[in-house]
Order: structure tokens, then sequence, then C-alpha cells
């Protein structure tokens, strides 16, 4: 394995980390004699193999249901000091039912600290809020730390750039999750600010929500040869040094195997890269034109400010991956969200664009003859049955 400097925490964080999102039994809170004894030993089994490898970075949520409880069952059994724990609570409005919830994360997990506490989701104004003002959240998660009961605090975020941007601003965090991968990059200049900052960068599902690369269309898979599409991903996000940490959301011990490849290519990521990335971009050209690569995006206002709250932005983002990559089932995956994905994955679909005067607000555009056609291809493509996030099924 290797590792990095988690920022400011000086945590030797190792360059994958296991996400605690897949390997549970429900997303909600049950009893554990309901737990079923071949799936706690999957679990068991995966978090052995993780710390056999050298990912010693175990992180899950309040929010994963049974993951905390199940986890209590094995974290104890292994030196503390060679764990790194990251826990998540989401902010609410109330601080001290938020200090009830890490309390009961604390006795699931059956440890007197965690080495990582996130503020879960600050993904708009109001969860940045309940976090940040006086006597919120934060505050907390600060007493918690005086106590201690937590090393370092950080935050989990789907929220957009600015509100991101916003949070490390005002340098109280020492680390951020959040996403960025090859196929979706808005978010390097929170990157950036973070690296400013001197805080760690773990980076949100790469895999599944960087195009459920564990299941590749073939298109993909040609065009990132020699390497997998889940390599290439890797080995891209690692080549940036203020990246530090991948989450490996493992549902079974052999879920390392594919990533643990990145590892002896990093050195040779500038040899590696070049010619993927050059193909990757021509085939975008090639399929969905020069022009609209290059401008479709430019003055896009935010779905907020859009009639209908329509998303355009990640609708034609998800479109546009469709058709030059043929990720259309990781397409319809995350449209289908649209409309029910609260602050988590906001805005709406194209489904009533008859009804929508979008004239006015893409008329900054350059594209925006075509943006209404797309839309509408978009919908008609990747439309189907609704889909609720995870923690929601």
């Amino acid at each position: 394995m290797l590792y990095r400097r988690f920022g400011r925490t000086e945590l030797q964080m190792p360059v994958f980390s296991c996400g605690g999102m897949r390997y549970q039994f429900k997303w909600q809170d049950v009893a554990p004699s309901e737990i079923p004894a071949d799936n706690q030993a999957n679990l068991e089994a995966t978090i052995r193999q993780a710390i056999e490898v050298g990912i010693n970075h175990i992180e899950t949520a309040r929010g994963y249901g049974s993951s905390e409880m199940q986890l209590g069952k094995i974290l104890p059994n292994f030196p503390r000091e060679q764990l790194i724990v990251q826990t998540k609570v989401s902010p609410v409005a109330d601080a001290k039912e938020f200090r009830k919830t890490f309390e009961q994360s604390l006795r699931n997990l059956q440890l007197d600290y965690v080495d990582l506490l996130g503020l879960h989701g600050i993904n708009h104004a109001e969860s940045f809020d309940y976090s940040i003002r006086p006597g919120g959240c934060l505050e907390v998660a600060q007493q918690l730390q005086a106590e201690g009961k937590v090393r370092f605090i950080g935050f989990s975020t789907h929220g957009p750039t600015d509100v991101i941007v916003q949070a490390i601003n005002t340098n109280l965090f020492d680390y951020v999750n959040l996403h960025w991968y090859y196929i979706n990059q808005w978010n390097w200049a929170a990157i950036a600010a973070a690296t400013d900052h001197d805080m760690g960068v773990f980076i949100i599902s790469p895999s599944d929500k960087g195009g459920k690369l564990y299941d590749p269309p073939p298109k993909l898979v040609e065009l990132c040869a020699p390497l997998s599409p889940m390599v290439f991903n890797d080995l891209f996000c690692l080549s940036h040094p203020q990246v530090h940490t991948l989450s490996v959301g493992a549902a079974k011990p052999q879920d390392f195997d594919e990533h643990l490849k990145t590892l002896e290519l990093l050195d040779r990521s500038s040899e590696i890269l070049p010619a993927i990335l050059a193909r990757l971009e021509a085939e975008t050209i090639a399929t969905l034109g020069e022009d609209w690569v290059k401008t479709w995006q430019i003055n896009l206002p935010p779905w907020e400010e859009i009639p209908g709250q329509v998303n355009i932005k990640v609708i034609l983002w998800l479109f546009n991956l469709a058709i030059a990559y043929d990720l259309v089932d990781y397409a319809k995956m995350r449209y289908n969200l649209l409309g029910n994905g609260s602050h988590w994955f906001p805005g709406n679909k194209a489904d009533h664009l008859d009804k929508l005067e979008l004239r006015q607000c893409l008329a900054q555009n350059p594209q925006a003859d075509k943006i209404p056609q797309f839309l509408a291809k978009a919908h008609e493509m990747l439309a189907g049955e609704e889909v609720k996030r995870l923690s929601k099924n």
C-alpha cells in the first residue's frame, strides 16, 4: 500500500480507503440478532482483507443503516492505533440532536473515539448554516474533540462547488470528502482551496458515481485500454498529489483486487495516462462535435433559476456521457434520481419541456438553440422508473 499525508491531520492515509456503505445488511437500523451470519462473516472478511493489504482507513456513517453496528463487532479486535476510523453525522437544526446521534455512532462502533468525524452532507445553504452558526453542529464536534472522542473534524458534500469552497474557506475543517473523478471534474476549484488550507482530500465513490466502472460498457473498456476503466480512473485521480485517498465501496473481500493494480503504475502515470486521455477526448469530440464539447456549459444558470427547476447542467452532462462513452446505464441511474434526490442530487428531469419557457435563462449560452432539443433527446433516452437514494431503499 502507498500512503499520503492527509493534510494538516498529519495522518498517513492509504491511497485507498474502505468505504462502509456496500457491505452492511440494511440501510435501516436493525437489532444485532437480525444480522444474518453470512452477511456479518462477509463484512468481517472484507475488513480483514482491507487491513491485510494496508487499507487501514475504515469509513462509515450514521446514515448507513447497520454498517456502524456491524463494524462494531470487528473493529475492536484490531489494535486501535493501527486503524483510522471515520464516521459521519448529518448536520441538523438542533445541535443537541447532533451530539446524541454521534454518541450512538460511538456506541455502535464500540470505540472510545473516532479519528475522523465528518459533518455529513454540507450540500446547500441550510446544512452549511446548521454546521457553522454559533451553537451549531461544528461547535458540538469541537466539544467532542476536546473530550477526546474525536481527533479531527471534516465534512462530506454532494453540493455545488461554490458551497464546498465556502465551507473550506472557513478554515474550520481538517479534511473534506467530495466528488471528483475523470467524468466529473467540476470540483477541482474545491480541491485547490482544500490544498491551500492544508486539508485532507478524500474522493467519494470514484468507481460507482464515477461511472459504474465495476460494470463498464465495452466502448469504455476499449477507450481505456490497456487499463481497465476502474484502474484508469484510479490512476487519473491519484496522479494529482492534491488527492490523498479514494473510497473503495467494497461489498466483498475481492473488491479491492482491481484497485490494487493501480499502485505499481503510479510512478509511471505521466507515461501511461496521456494516450488514454487523448483517446477519450477525441471520442467525445467525434461523437458530440467540438463546438458543443467546448461551449455547452458556458453561462448555464443554476437549476434553482431555471423554469421547472430542470437541472440542465447535470442532464446534458449525463447525455454527453451516454453518447460519447456508452455510459447509458450509469446515466439512467443518475437521471432517474432527479426529482427524488433532495439536496443530495437536486433539480428535476426534462419531462415537461413543452410547458417551460427556457429561452430567457439560456440567452447567454452559445448552444441555446440546441439545448432544448438535447434535453428532449436525453429524456427520451434516459427516462425510466424513479430511483431513490440508497439510504431511502
